[in-house]
């Protein structure tokens, strides 16, 4: 039997898109559980928390994440293990932190693997601006002052920060939650500005989402201009801006920006 013969024979499974949710382990769902315990192989994001890693004993952990600049697998070569190892047999997931279609680049992967004749299962997970809503206490949309909420990249592929309709944003009574913003923190602010926003809308930025060493730093847009709310954020920040988050203000609204450390149970 030649090795093409071996290939088709052997049964191919489908490969799960799972989303990890923001870190802790109990913001999984039940599938997404199942899927974790199930798999053979797991591609993983670098964020995906190791307790929930934990969860999956006998699996084998492939890190194909990227995080601070360093890139643990290109995207196409993301794609072609995904592929190898679904036609090889193996259970795959691919654990995304947060939920998968939303700025999880699985529509790469989905097209590859369709392209591939391989069968792809999508499972949803909690997305890092509803997990911090929760966190901080405040709604991403409330009556009469924001109907809308808008998902926004805060960095580009090349590192930069992606262009946006500015002034569209501006006049929108919409909440605004910018991911991957923390290091352009000064020059998102200073577009809204300068594109019409009120320099006192509230802002709130997470970090660590949900995690035992979850920091949020509440302020106004001019805080972020002077870029004081950027001081000292290392990890992956979840930007939040709009008339929604007074509520976060509730408890300090001082107008500096203040830092509170979230002790987790």
């Amino acid at each position: 039997m030649n090795r093409f013969s071996q290939q088709v024979d052997r049964e191919i499974h489908p490969v799960v898109l799972a989303g990890a949710g923001p870190g802790d382990p109990e913001l999984l769902t039940v599938k997404a559980l199942r899927a974790i315990e199930a798999a053979e192989v797991i591609l993983h994001d670098a964020l995906v928390e190791q307790r929930i890693l934990a969860l999956a004993p006998t699996a084998r952990l492939v890190n194909v994440g990227k995080r601070c600049g360093h890139h643990a697998m290109k995207q196409h070569e993301i794609n072609a293990s995904l592929i190898a190892e679904a036609m090889n047999g193996a259970r795959v997931l691919r654990l995304k932190g947060g939920d998968p279609m939303i700025f999880g680049r699985a529509s790469e992967e989905i097209a590859a693997l369709r392209a591939a004749d391989i069968e792809v299962v999508v499972i949803p997970g909690i997305t890092a601006a509803s997990a911090a809503a929760s966190s901080i206490q405040a709604s991403l949309t409330s009556r009469d002052v924001a109907r809308s909420v808008i998902f926004i990249t805060g960095h580009g592929s090349d590192g930069s920060l992606p262009e946006q309709d500015w002034p569209a944003l501006a006049r929108m009574r919409s909440s605004f939650a910018f991911y991957m913003g923390a290091r352009h923190a000064r020059a998102i602010a200073e577009r809204l500005i300068d594109a019409g926003l009120d320099p006192a809308t509230p802002g709130v930025i997470v970090t660590n989402i949900s995690r035992p060493d979850e920091r949020y730093r509440n302020g106004r847009l001019i805080d972020l201009a002077d870029g004081i709310a950027a001081e000292d954020l290392t990890s992956p920040a979840l930007i939040l801006i709009g008339a929604a988050f007074d509520a976060a203000f509730a408890v300090q609204p001082a107008r500096s920006l203040t830092c509170k450390v979230k002790v987790m149970g």
